[in-house]
């Protein structure tokens, strides 16, 4: 991938009018109520841009002009999180303001020739083409609020390595594809509850260690996807074209991209004959990446466990490093956004608008604080509800005085487990969440503290002179 526009004037020129006519079309979106809320949108939308070299050598667009909604976090490998907080007053996420998260570079694949392999514990392996995938089963859609494991990872202290994902690595988009238990029944598998299916994503370079994720046989036979459309239409190859494993309400780390391969099994993939000398080679994103290990400890490899909502796994005394796989609660204000300068409303008021979200599990309430937490109201729901996997809006009219404030927002959800108010020390060694807080981990992962998460607005008043103001108003989005 190529870093630089030189040599492409035209395309430098023309950039910026691209960029502008989908700042306009948001900007129109917002007015006409075709999103819900009016929130401010950030200054640098953007971020860095590169190109790619297209087969006949001109400039294929840049990441950034790919994904005007994006801040680009790296350019190769791909990896961008939601720009602005006005992402999260929509109920449905558009494709350019939904998160990428690559650990190599996007492959470039020809629909017609890739193909999913079907091994292990079955009576026929297989190859299946993308045309079978699509054609000899059925089709399901669903709303899934797909989240990176590492959103949040930049709040926490001391840092973590890894991509610096603030609020923005987190979008809910409509999936559509075919229930991967048809598969496995029309090839003979195995599925009882206690076996697996390890799938295997096909763009790590040669001698690089292959994305591999084991997913319960339970969790794949209840609702898991081989998905190849998004929104509607066939995804983005930076989204996974032409086809990804869908695991709804977990955490987007299940969600292989490109799949190349299912694996029938009775185990996760564990130990030496998942990995080559000293290379971990379908072990890595399994047993030792995507796991929530406190300070000072490295992962206790295993080759099964019976529990798999991520917060249930950090309150048992037998698996001490979480996988993560089930998402924990979490909600994110979208109005007003960070820095923003408001002027309420004709009946002083100002309309704080969000997101949340719970994983396999309903979100059961939402609470937002105006006041940095002294104090709590309880926000209402409204607009679509499309399924258990999806997130729920919430709004909260909020009788809005002139000054800086610092807003919050909680959630909880349907066995009474509430967001903690910040991220504990790395010296403290907590492996739950308790005591109101969200334990460091060494990689950074699962971050759903409520504090780091918040935003600091300045409410202005009716003489507020000519600075940038907006007022909220009250709409659903569909």
């Amino acid at each position: 991938m190529s870093g630089g526009d030189e040599g492409n004037d035209s395309d430098t020129e023309n950039r910026p009018a691209r960029r502008e006519r989908y700042l306009n079309r948001r900007r129109f979106m917002m007015a006409s109520g075709m999103l819900a809320g009016v929130g401010v949108l950030a200054g640098n939308v953007g971020g860095q841009e590169t190109t790619t070299e297209g087969q006949d050598g001109g400039q294929e667009p840049s990441l950034a002009e790919q994904y005007p909604g994006l801040r680009i976090i790296s350019a190769d490998p791909q990896n961008a999180e939601a720009e602005s907080r006005s992402t999260y007053e929509s109920f449905v996420t558009p494709r350019e303001e939904h998160y990428i998260r690559n650990h190599y570079a996007t492959p470039e694949i020809d629909e017609d020739e890739w193909t999913v392999s079907l091994t292990g514990m079955v009576e026929e392996e297989v190859e299946l083409s993308m045309d079978e995938i699509k054609r000899e089963y059925s089709t399901e859609t669903v709303t899934h609020t797909m989240q990176c494991s590492g959103n949040g990872r930049a709040y926490f202290e001391p840092q973590v390595g890894g991509n610096p994902w603030t609020f923005g690595a987190v979008g809910n988009t409509v999936w559509t594809g075919t229930p991967v238990a048809e598969i496995l029944d029309e090839y003979g598998a195995n599925t009882s509850d206690d076996m697996w299916l390890s799938v295997m994503g096909g763009e790590a370079p040669e001698g690089e260690d292959i994305f591999t994720r084991s997913i319960p046989m339970s969790k794949v036979k209840r609702d898991c996807l081989l998905a190849y459309e998004m929104n509607g239409a066939p995804m983005n190859d930076d989204h996974g074209f032409p086809v990804r494993l869908l695991v709804p309400g977990w955490f987007g780390n299940n969600n292989v991209k490109w799949v190349d391969r299912m694996h029938v099994m009775d185990r996760m993939v564990y130990g030496e004959e998942w990995e080559r000398g000293d290379q971990q080679l379908y072990t890595h994103w399994q047993q030792y990446s995507y796991r929530i290990i406190p300070a000072g400890e490295e992962a206790n490899t295993r080759p099964r466990i019976g529990v798999f909502d991520t917060q249930r796994q950090m309150n048992s005394g037998n698996i001490q490093q979480p996988f993560i796989y089930d998402q924990i609660v979490k909600s994110l204000i979208g109005y007003p956004g960070e820095d923003a300068t408001i002027s309420p409303g004709p009946d002083g008021q100002v309309e704080v608008l969000g997101v949340a979200w719970a994983g396999d599990d309903r979100v059961r309430q939402v609470e937002v604080s105006t006041d940095g937490g002294e104090s709590w109201n309880e926000a209402e729901f409204f607009g679509p509800r499309q399924g258990p996997y999806s997130w729920r809006q919430f709004r909260y009219m909020w009788d809005a005085s002139p000054g800086e404030h610092t807003l919050y927002s909680r959630a909880t959800d349907g066995k009474g487990r509430t967001q903690p108010a910040t991220v504990s020390a790395p010296d403290e060694g907590l492996r739950q969440i308790r005591d109101d807080k969200f334990p460091w981990n060494v990689d950074g992962y699962a971050n759903t503290a409520y504090e780091p998460h918040g935003v600091t607005v300045t409410v202005q008043s009716d003489e507020g002179g000519d600075g940038e103001t907006t007022t909220a108003q009250t709409t659903t989005s569909s």
